[in-house]
């Protein structure tokens, strides 16, 4: 087939990884092409869905000046922001992921988060405080968990705006284009096959860079990689990540990387539909249950819901709710909690119960043992250390004792009407494996251990960066700094005419 056109860089995908790519190659002379298989009202894959936060070491406020530009005298009187050092990003990494993350490649995305927050905020992204996700104490505001900004709108306001500027800069998009296979001789690729409606069509150029997503949407992948169950979960984006930039790149010998049989999966409403609703967004997720208890079908806790502040816990619990009798389970609260529920919780679609006793409460939890609750909640609530100060915004070590599944941090007796229950199941987020990459220049390494000439790969096509958990508001941070890097390196690549 020959080819029909040509370009510098083909980017395929159009989520923040892939337009961070086509943003860097475009400023490298680049001409640039993005192929997202989507149509325009649903392009932007994972990205939409996110609160945009993104996580980046600092060390005084004149670093987040650099990159929340509005940011005036006023709001720092009201808010902590405290210092998230290259240290602290280092430590988090290596305790969620057990060690297990790729030191090169943690090195890359911890030392250059900073600058890639910065560069983002220089192109025109205009990045606010995260105050929907911090607590109030004593008049001002306060972080915990390390993730103070996120993108003005959102994901859907990350996208629009980054689909402004690639647009502003030449980049060339097109929608409804799926790329099928890489164009490649057995040593170099040399741009993709790209399928619109019935139309087969070949399209050269000099470098390729996937930034496609995962696999999360295919679940003969997810039973195959990820195991039993995992084709019966909820999906928090759309129905197009179903693993085709991994199964071409694989197809020529690209080198597979990381936690194949882990992934991002979080509390989601039991009845949240197969894939995400852009209209209700991250709205499913159901992440306050640091402030309360989660039981299974059994009625009995099973988690400690405390063990360390929601950023570094979220990611994983799905996968436990997954495990569960039923893979369901209920988040339960009382009065003295419902004000810190986060805005998730509010939401119209949701699968909620509520009683003003816990004997009523018990009966009306779906699929749940009545007296095995009960008994739960008396167990518990004889075991919470009462006597240690309540502080949401910290570790506060209001734990319980005695418990086979004890509770660490945040523990309040459940013994205040009106009670609250919230019923979730699992919900992926994007799959952890991926392509091997050099850390250096994001291009594709082969089964030889040798990098693949005109091929570079970005966002959660990259293998090796998380294993079995994540540091909250670190994949579009990933995202950007590979997608950043992958770009740079494919307009680089281009010839000079």
């Amino acid at each position: 087939m020959a080819a029909t056109e040509r370009h510098d860089v083909i980017v395929v995908g159009a989520g923040n990884a892939a337009l961070c790519a086509a943003l860097a190659a475009s400023e490298g002379g680049a001409r640039v092409l993005v192929l997202e298989r989507a149509p325009e009202a649903e392009r932007g894959g994972n990205s939409r869905f996110t609160s945009a936060s993104m996580r980046f070491a600092y060390r005084e406020i004149a670093d987040l000046r650099a990159v929340m530009r509005d940011l005036g005298d006023a709001e720092l009187e009201k808010i902590d922001f405290g210092i998230y050092t290259t240290e602290d990003f280092y430590n988090d990494m290596f305790r969620v992921t057990n060690y297990r993350t790729d030191p090169a490649l943690c090195e890359t995305l911890v030392t250059r988060s900073f600058e890639t927050v910065r560069w983002l905020a220089q192109m025109g992204i205009r990045f606010l405080p995260r105050l929907t996700h911090a607590f109030e104490s004593n008049g001002r505001y306060k972080f915990s968990g390390g993730v103070v900004t996120e993108a003005a709108g959102g994901g859907e306001g990350l996208n629009e705006r980054q689909t402004q500027l690639a647009l502003a800069r030449g980049v060339v998009v097109r929608y409804g284009a799926r790329v099928v296979s890489l164009k490649f001789d057995g040593h170099t690729v040399a741009g993709v096959r790209v399928k619109r409606g019935e139309t087969v069509t070949e399209i050269a150029a000099a470098a390729v860079v996937l930034a496609c997503g995962g696999f999360e949407a295919n679940p003969e992948w997810r039973t195959r990689y990820l195991g039993a169950g995992w084709d019966l979960v909820k999906v928090r984006g759309k129905r197009f990540n179903t693993g085709d930039g991994l199964r071409m790149a694989l197809d020529i010998g690209a080198a597979p990387f990381g936690n194949w049989s882990g992934c991002h999966s979080v509390g989601w409403d039991s009845n949240a539909p197969e894939f995400g609703d852009l209209a209700v967004g991250s709205g499913f997720q159901k992440h306050s249950y640091p402030v309360g208890i989660m039981v299974n079908a059994n009625g009995r806790r099973f988690v400690d819901e405390g063990a360390d502040l929601r950023p570094y816990t979220y990611a994983k619990y799905g996968r436990v709710i997954l495990s569960q009798p039923g893979q369901f389970a209920w988040q339960i609260f009382d009065r003295k909690v419902l004000h810190l529920l986060r805005a998730d919780y509010r939401i119209r679609q949701v699968t909620k119960v509520t009683a003003d006793s816990l004997d009523a409460l018990a009966v009306n939890l779906e699929g749940v043992d009545p007296r095995g609750f009960l008994a739960e909640v008396r167990g518990f609530n004889a075991a919470v250390q009462t006597a240690v100060p309540f502080d949401p915004a910290v570790k506060d070590g209001r734990g319980t004792v005695g418990l086979d599944v004890p509770k660490s941090n945040w523990a309040n007796t459940i013994d205040e009407p009106p009670f609250e229950a919230y019923q979730v199941g699992c919900g992926i987020t994007f799959t952890f494996g991926g392509l091997r990459i050099d850390p250096q220049t994001a291009q594709v390494i082969d089964l030889d251990l040798r990098p693949v000439p005109g091929l570079y790969a970005a966002g959660e096509m990259v293998g090796g960066i998380f294993c079995f958990n994540y540091p909250g508001g670190t994949g579009l941070m990933s995202g950007a700094v590979f997608g950043r890097l992958a770009g740079a390196s494919a307009a680089a690549a281009v010839p000079i005419a």
